[in-house]
């Protein structure tokens, strides 16, 4: 089946849980989690989760597991906590919880960060993906520049596909 047809068989909406890992953003700073919502609000996906948690493993985790359980919710999308500063500790606690890495995702970010945006401080970013109780997991840097090019270029328009993919076999 081509990626034309996989596509057309996709939901029309998808159901998101948006995190910011941040121990300074609160919900009036944090321009990363709005644009997210609100570029997933514009493509007519919703927003059934979001929240702000500190750059704690505990935090994290406890905040991914609550989208990982919520009936609703599809896919969920980290931004914040992914760079290599000792604090950055987003994808030490998501990736353990993947059942599949989706290798592509940050390999791309990278590509298009270091052709389009930053050069060769794209280096610097450990961008990641997996799938995890049926679910798609996205981490991303917290940047505004990051964020709206990883939502925009890459999650955005696959979004459908992949959840489409993540439940077929269900």
């Amino acid at each position: 089946m081509s990626v034309e047809a996989h596509k057309k068989e996709a939901p029309d909406t998808v159901s998101c849980h948006v995190v910011t890992v941040s121990d300074t953003r609160e919900e009036d700073s944090d321009k990363s989690g709005r644009f997210i919502q609100e570029s997933l609000a514009a493509a007519g996906f919703q927003t059934v989760l979001y929240n702000i948690v500190p750059d704690e493993r505990g935090a994290i985790t406890a905040e991914v597991k609550k989208g990982l359980e919520h009936p609703d919710v599809d896919v969920i999308l980290l931004n914040g906590g992914t760079g290599v500063a000792r604090r950055d500790i987003t994808i030490e606690t998501v990736a353990p919880l993947y059942e599949k890495e989706i290798p592509g995702f940050g390999e791309l970010f990278r590509m298009l960060s270091y052709t389009e945006d930053i050069g060769s401080a794209a280096i610097l970013s450990r961008a990641s993906a997996g799938t995890a109780s049926g679910k798609a997991l996205f981490c991303m840097p917290g940047s505004s520049g990051a964020v709206k090019l990883a939502v925009e270029k890459l999650i955005k328009p696959e979004l459908p596909h992949i959840v489409r993919e993540l439940k077929k076999d269900r």
